[in-house]
């Protein structure tokens, strides 16, 4: 039996075998990227920076089209519908593919690794560990510590119960043995502000989510979960330098409904990386707290891939919890 990667591969080659496109000829009108992000927020905000800079070199419109609410599904649903001539991608979130799986298990319309062909990587938001200014750490190492000594141990916030940052601060507990325990509020806002008056001590949260405590000085980061330093904060620590494996990210990532020919998904994915490592792009996703990954769509296969294996069993586990 094929893995999901072996049949993403394997539907590329049938591609390229059994359809005779140019990739020079497209595209001849407007692409639309369907997405699940809502208008205005950080994931829709970095789409529409790549699709204003992929119509610039297409001389054709990028339009970004939003599709948010039930957990993805809407969105999915809609790019899985279009013409598979590469004049509709799709533009989909972690959450969709590490989250939605496990929650409609059994419901489910479509197999989402079946019906969508991996394109490349737009970006990833790192989720941060951050602390109400008083609490006396200094250090993930320093937090695990207190965490542990503290009668009945501590409380964590994040933005939504089964997002990535909820995740991303189970991971954490599972793999640093810490005595915390997550708390729900209604939304970011609402989190950051119990952070900063003290309420709760602890958040898990994108860089641009924690933007507000991290100005005015109520909060202070301790660490990220990306993989390594980020490039333009060199100073703050990766969670995974003091507790290896936690390595968490919103990301973004482009698709295309299985069926668009493969001299389409390369040409589009050699124009994506080409876009995401222009200066000014980077510039203007870090102040999103966004960062990229040159990836083949095979490599951007095999992360998806990785994703759900790691984050699925513990979707699991919070699911328990409810």
């Amino acid at each position: 039996m094929l893995s999901r990667v072996g049949f993403w591969c394997a539907a590329a080659i049938a591609m390229v075998l059994s359809t005779p496109v140019q990739a020079q000829d497209w595209p001849g009108k407007p692409v639309t990227f369907i997405t699940p992000a809502a208008a205005g927020n950080s994931p829709d905000v970095v789409g529409r920076i790549v699709a204003d800079k992929l119509s610039q070199m297409w001389k054709q419109q990028a339009v970004v089209l939003n599709r948010p609410g039930a957990g993805g599904l809407i969105a999915a649903q809609a790019a899985a519908a279009v013409e598979k001539d590469g004049y509709s991608l799709y533009m989909s979130q972690a959450s969709t593919f590490n989250v939605l799986p496990v929650q409609q298990e059994g419901k489910m319309p479509f197999d989402l690794m079946k019906t969508f062909a991996p394109i490349g990587m737009i970006g990833e938001q790192p989720i941060a560990v951050a602390v109400n200014k008083d609490i006396a750490a200094n250090s993930v190492a320093e937090l695990i510590a207190l965490a542990n000594k503290t009668q009945g141990g501590m409380l964590f916030a994040a933005t939504n119960r089964g997002g990535q940052a909820h995740l991303t601060g189970e991971l954490f507990r599972e793999r640093s043995k810490a005595n915390i325990s997550f708390v729900h509020a209604a939304g970011a806002a609402v989190s950051i502000n119990d952070v900063i008056a003290g309420r709760i001590p602890i958040m898990f949260e994108g860089l641009a989510g924690l933007a507000p405590g991290l100005q005015n000085g109520g909060v202070r980061m301790l660490g990220i979960a990306s993989p390594k330093r980020l490039p333009n904060l060199p100073n703050l620590p990766a969670i995974n330098e003091t507790v290896p494996g936690v390595v968490s990210s919103g990301w973004i990532v482009l698709m295309a409904p299985t069926g668009v020919p493969d001299a389409i998904i390369q040409k589009v994915n050699a124009d994506l990386r080409k876009v995401v490592a222009m200066p000014d792009v980077t510039e203007k996703f870090h102040q999103l707290g966004t960062y990229s990954r040159d990836l083949t769509p095979a490599q951007t296969g095999e992360f998806i891939d990785s994703e759900q294996k790691l984050w699925w069993p513990i979707v699991r586990e919070v699911n328990k919890q409810k």
